[in-house]
């Protein structure tokens, strides 16, 4: 098993990147964040926080959305790349798993996954040991690997969509809503073998995840986005006991549950985001 922990080493720096959509609408503002190797870095907030567009950012999917990243860089393994092609970022072993669970629904579940390799220009022997990687993190994908994946369920597809991504064998996934859909039994399979991908298998992750309760247990370390811009990053651990994430993010205070909707909360977030 390698170190559960993070390296010194940064692979992907964003530093203070502005995306606008139609050259009017500005979605993020400023937004820096850097991920280890080896490391899993959560990516929290609400719906329109601003999660996905950064990851779409960073794997280069804005232009087919009219977005652009108008100010900023983004760097992995200290070469820029924000101006690559996707495929050529994929190439340096970058690969982003899509929100919404998006595969081949006229495929078949191996079919699917063998898709990921496509780029590789490898052995047959290469491709088929790591099919079997595959299949020992998702055994169920080996029970429906003849099955039309869009004929499996939610948590089926979610899991095929990451096994595709790891039969492009990256260095890095950028996960997008992991837990979108999926009942919490399958939420929690999911997020464990992620954490088993990155302590066994070396794998960093970027992840994009409103449920914060869930991410922080899982992450090393995390970065909160409110309206499209970092308003608070740290260790998972010490995000998970700040008393202004667990009030806003994960339902409890030192008085009990809070509702967004309080007066004084209110205040107290306006305090926060100033």
């Amino acid at each position: 098993m390698l170190d559960a922990s993070p390296s010194d080493e940064t692979l992907l720096e964003v530093n203070n990147i502005e995306v606008i959509y139609n050259h009017v609408i500005l979605v993020l503002k400023g937004v820096s964040l850097s991920v280890p190797k080896g490391g899993i870095t959560a990516l929290l907030g609400g719906n329109g926080a601003g999660k996905t567009t950064t990851l779409k950012a960073i794997s280069n999917l804005l232009k087919s959305e009219r977005g652009e990243v108008t100010k900023g860089t983004i760097h992995y393994r200290g070469e820029r790349v924000q101006d690559l092609l996707t495929s050529d970022l994929v190439k340096k072993g970058v690969v982003q798993v899509m929100e919404g669970r998006h595969c081949f629904e006229h495929l078949t579940v191996e079919e699917n996954l063998l898709t990921g390799a496509y780029t590789r220009g490898v052995s047959r022997g290469e491709i088929d040991a790591d099919l079997n990687m595959v299949y020992d993190y998702f055994p169920r994908l080996k029970e429906r690997r003849k099955s039309q994946a869009g004929y499996t369920s939610g948590g089926e597809q979610q899991m095929v969509a990451i096994g595709r991504a790891l039969m492009s064998r990256p260095e890095t996934i950028l996960l997008d809503e992991p837990s979108m859909g999926l009942a919490p039994q399958l939420v929690e399979q999911i997020f464990g073998i992620v954490k088993s991908l990155n302590e066994q298998q070396g794998y960093t992750f970027l992840l994009a995840e409103q449920n914060t309760n869930v991410a922080l247990r899982f992450a090393h370390y995390g970065y909160i986005l409110e309206s499209g811009r970092v308003v608070m990053d740290g260790p998972a651990k010490d995000l998970r006991e700040n008393p202004d994430v667990k009030e806003f993010y994960l339902g409890m205070s030192d008085e009990g549950r809070k509702s967004f909707r309080d007066v004084r909360s209110y205040r107290r977030r306006k305090r926060w985001l100033a």
